[in-house]
């Protein structure tokens, strides 16, 4: 089967905000305690953070990481995690009927984003706590000093401002699940009173406002519509989540979801762009999407855990093994983004470690890369600059979830120093390779970089602690260029990277 591409210089869709590209730590399972931090751990460095996890997340060069929750932060004092560890209140957390023991806490956090080379995107309670709150947490965070809340950090001792610019205002407030559930009003209110106090202290904040949890809930899109009503003038984005799952098995379908994740995006733009007619306004609310990945193969294990009459400490919840196939869909997602990067400007991948995560860890043990690792790091690495606008022209199929769905999922990036061009591609058929044939206008003398294949025999392998290189990315020759086109042939069930000299 044949694909044809046109490749244009010119035809841009948007510069990629490297945020794109970020990540996700909430205080759930064992992604802070056992997984950024385990004091005891052989490779553990003053401050109690694993450095085998801090080398696979540099790796990764997420630019920013949201903490605390989530669902954890809903129900979460902030002023429990700062002060002497040995003085910390140990609570229980209702979001996911567990022991937290507020031994990691902002400043560790923010200690922690620096040897990662990552920035922080904060989360205020907006659940069971409010705007004072919210306010009292800035404060403590950014301002220098000789007020109540910044002399309290500097006395806990950080002396200098952590500085953090990127904040959200609560987290799924749709959600019945949540703590502290409200409706679209009482949210868009509350949010806009927060983000002008917040604005109060600092105007060149950027400010995140929930948007729905998923496309499936039955308040969806009239949440987005009601709250940007009540705070349009006040955010800078609005959030958005989505989760994918292959229950039944079926791989075609599965992979087709990247197209809901598109109608998704589709959706909201089309609010925001009501909402802002509507007010009248200059200023276009960018979607942060800031919870997305593969969620489903650890379902039944997460009941029985959170089923049982107890309250345990950094219990495995959450902790899916990705295979394969997952490779292929994490792939067909970050394409999406790349796609739709002139409305998605901040994505995080949730999680970063040990939870619904490209990293996994054993306690007093071994780190290791999951098989979704992969695409997520060609895609920050090489996936930043100008996202190019595809004519594509190929064999498609119709599955559940949408008709005429591409068998090549395909996105492009044209590099910041103008310097390199880049394709990433799945081709999402079970049984037929694809022969690409992409044209390139405007990128004369266009050579051969490298060409990287992820692809497998069994769709449900899996990268573990003693076996961590099952699943790998290798380096391939099928790609060439003649005659300004670039051709080459993509196995069946495949991830591919091919980057040029331009």
């Amino acid at each position: 089967m044949k694909t044809n591409v046109v490749a244009h210089r010119d035809f841009r869709i948007a510069t990629i905000d490297a945020r794109l590209y970020s990540s996700f730590l909430e205080h759930l399972g064992r992604a802070i305690y056992g997984g950024i931090y385990e004091p005891g751990h052989p490779t553990a460095d003053e401050d109690g953070f694993r450095r085998d996890v801090l080398d696979l997340v540099r790796e990764l060069d997420t630019p920013y990481c949201r903490y605390p929750g989530g669902n954890f932060v809903s129900a979460y004092n902030w002023e429990d995690g700062v002060g002497p560890r040995s003085e910390r209140p140990v609570r229980l957390d209702l979001a996911w009927r567990t022991r937290e023991a507020n031994q990691v806490g902002v400043n560790e956090f923010v200690d922690w984003c620096k040897k990662a080379n990552t920035k922080p995107m904060l989360a205020v309670n907006l659940g069971s706590r409010g705007l004072d709150a919210a306010r009292n947490f800035l404060e403590y965070c950014n301002h220098p000093g000789g007020t109540y809340w910044s002399d309290l950090r500097r006395k806990h001792g950080w002396s200098n401002p952590h500085d953090v610019k990127l904040w959200c205002l609560g987290n799924e407030m749709d959600g019945p699940w949540q703590v502290g559930h409200k409706s679209a009003y009482e949210y868009g209110r509350l949010a806009d009173e927060t983000a002008k106090a917040m604005r109060g202290f600092d105007k060149s904040l950027e400010l995140v406002v929930c948007g729905s949890s998923n496309s499936d809930m039955k308040t969806y899109p009239d949440w987005e519509a009601q709250v940007l009503e009540q705070c349009y003038d006040s955010a800078d984005y609005i959030s958005l989540h989505m989760y994918f799952a292959n229950r039944e098995k079926n791989t075609l379908n599965y992979l087709a979801r990247a197209t809901k994740l598109d109608r998704y995006i589709t959706t909201i733009g089309g609010v925001i762009d009501y909402i802002k007619a509507k007010k009248r306004s200059k200023k276009t609310i960018g979607i942060s999407f800031d919870e997305w990945n593969v969620w489903y193969h650890s379902n039944q294990q997460d009941k029985e855990i959170l089923a049982r009459d107890e309250w345990p400490d950094a219990p495995h919840l959450l902790e899916d093994i990705y295979n394969f196939e997952d490779v292929l869909q994490v792939g067909g997602i970050l394409n999406t983004f790349i796609r739709r990067s002139d409305r998605v400007r901040i994505a995080c991948i949730a999680q970063l470690v040990n939870v619904i995560a490209p990293i996994m860890t054993e306690d007093g043990g071994a780190a290791w890369r999951q098989t979704i690792y992969y695409p997520f790091y060609y895609a920050s690495r090489y996936g930043r600059g100008a996202a190019l606008q595809l004519v594509v022209d190929g064999p498609s199929y119709d599955s559940d979830e949408e008709n005429e769905v591409p068998y090549l999922d395909v996105s492009a990036v044209h590099s910041e120093d103008g310097r390199s061009l880049t394709f990433f591609a799945v081709n999402r058929h079970p049984d037929s390779a694809l022969d690409l044939d992409v044209r390139l206008e405007g990128f004369g003398g266009a050579r051969l970089i490298e060409q990287v294949e992820m692809t497998h025999g069994d769709l449900e392998a899996v990268n573990t602690a003693r076996r961590p290189e099952t699943v790998v990315p290798v380096q391939v020759e099928s790609a060439k260029i003649e005659d300004g086109r670039v051709r080459a042939a993509l196995k069946p069930l495949s991830y591919n990277v091919i980057r040029l000299s331009v």
